[in-house]
């Protein structure tokens, strides 16, 4: 199965942009289901750690992943480290219709270990399909209304 690749506008600088969408203290702002996140110590660099409290089934579980790309303001990613699922995410920001416009691509992968290899056809890749969408519009809601 193909990666969930989602895009949207958004009529801010790509720096405030990068810098909203890849801090993990604001991710509870615009995604579903993120009920906490930060980052570890020090200063965010390739190989940092990234966590992130999600509410999964009813109760709240922490993921971490590491930062795998910075190079800000254009691209971010990280890769899950640990549990049955383990996501890939890839952000790019790049300008678009000047310089105060920008657009944001998500790419969202995931694999599974043990129960998460039943669980990410069946469960995780369609619930996250349907988030995708909506995180993007709360993103893009969030983002313009800031002054």
């Amino acid at each position: 199965m193909g990666s969930i690749v989602s895009q949207v506008d958004i009529e801010r600088r790509p720096q405030e942009v990068f810098d909203y969408v890849t801090d993990p203290t604001r991710f509870t702002e615009w995604q579903e289901n993120v009920t906490g996140g930060h980052m570890g110590e020090g200063p965010t660099a390739v190989g940092s750690m990234c966590m992130t409290k999600r509410r999964i089934g009813g109760s709240e579980r922490e993921f971490t992943s590491e930062v795998t790309v910075l190079d800000p303001p254009r691209a971010w990613a990280v890769h899950g480290v640990d549990g049955p699922i383990r996501s890939r995410v890839n952000v790019t920001v790049e300008p678009v219709g000047g310089p105060e416009a920008s657009k944001v691509t998500i790419d969202l992968d995931f694999e599974g270990h043990g129960i998460g290899k039943i669980l990410v056809p069946l469960l995780v890749r369609p619930q996250s399909r349907k988030e995708m969408q909506r995180n993007l519009a709360r993103l893009k809601a969030r983002l313009e209304s800031a002054e």
